[in-house]
């Protein structure tokens, strides 16, 4: 009995994962998006990735506030410039994990 519900729990886990992928994958296959909106759409997930990273970057604490010269902030400056300079990932990772061993050594 507990099996038969842990399959159909999997089974149902596996369509509301899968339909909201596959529907506009199969609605947009077969036709040209305008420029405008993929250049928008391009942007998503950089905006994700900030929307993650920066809370914890300009934030300290419990409860949460305000900080603007904690290690994070400081290491990921030069970091992001050193990123767009050089679009160059494996630098980026090897100047960012430097950085910040040495913020944590220097600093913290």
């Amino acid at each position: 009995m507990i099996t038969t519900d842990y399959i159909l729990l999997c089974l149902g886990m596996g369509i509301v994962t899968y339909v909201p992928r596959w529907v506009p994958l199969f609605a947009l296959s077969q036709r040209t998006l305008p420029r405008w909106l993929e250049e928008w759409l391009d942007l998503i997930p950089a905006a994700i990735l900030s929307a993650l990273i920066l809370p914890s970057l300009v934030t300290a604490g419990e409860p949460r506030q305000l900080s603007l010269w904690n290690n994070d902030l400081l290491v990921a400056v030069p970091v992001f410039l050193f990123a767009l300079r050089t679009r160059s990932l494996g630098g980026t990772v090897v100047l960012g994990m430097a950085l910040y061993w040495l913020a944590g050594k220097f600093l913290g």
